[in-house]
């Protein structure tokens, strides 16, 4: 078996173990991310029946996606970095999920293009749980507003919230809250928990978790 692929069935099984011991109902979603990783490395994975993949800028997925999910037409894909609104296009070209809707421009955008290629994405809003300046998404403040425009106005496939903890911070206190924030809106996914912070997530509930260096190891610097 491949190292990849034995780390990535660890953290599988770390994650049943979680879910048993605290009696959870929550099935997480592994999305491998593979920014700066080439096929070579995301074939072993896609071979053991893996099927959620994450990358964090569009320039890097056109060139490396399209070969691998013609070959392979169950992957899903999943945008994670920030989006650009004039890449929103490319986006939906390429991909099934995106986590960093983050504005009324890129949801306007993103309509428009799903309605053109005929294609609905599934959707996360990001959420800026600490009102950080450099870091983007809605605030806490705006979300209700935000979430009813996208969902009333536009009628996108929202189907969670996502966020980024502020560094340095205990992770805990802001997956709590946005665990209660989707409760208060009927959101029904988070997209919460990275390499350092995923056995956190789990237990407030993240479905989607995004796990690049426990199951690759650290990545090469670009």
């Amino acid at each position: 078996m491949h190292s990849d692929t034995k780390r990535l069935e660890f953290i599988q099984n770390k994650i049943k173990e979680i879910l048993s011991r605290k009696q959870l109902k929550t099935n997480p979603k592994i999305i491998a991310v593979t920014k700066t990783w080439s096929a070579n490395k995301i074939i072993p994975l896609i071979d053991s029946g893996h099927i959620h993949f994450g990358e964090n800028k569009i320039q890097e997925a056109e060139t490396k996606w399209p070969g691998i999910k013609s070959k392979y037409n169950n992957l899903q894909l999943h945008m994670l970095g920030r989006l650009q609104s004039n890449k929103a296009k490319k986006a939906v070209e390429i991909f099934d999920y995106i986590h960093s809707l983050d504005s009324e421009k890129l949801a306007t955008k993103l309509n428009k293009f799903e309605n053109e290629l005929n294609k609905k994405i599934k959707l996360f809003i990001q959420v800026n749980m600490g009102n950080e300046s450099q870091k983007s998404g809605i605030s806490i403040n705006d979300l209700d507003n935000f979430y009813n425009f996208c969902k009333k106005d536009l009628s996108l496939n929202v189907i969670g919230l996502m966020c980024l903890p502020p560094i340095n911070s205990d992770p805990s206190k802001y997956f709590k809250i946005l665990k209660n924030i989707s409760e208060r809106l009927n959101i029904a996914n988070l997209s919460m928990g990275m390499s350092a912070d995923y056995e956190q997530a789990i237990l407030y509930g993240s479905t989607y978790l995004r796990l690049g260096t426990v199951i690759f190891g650290e990545r090469k610097i670009t």
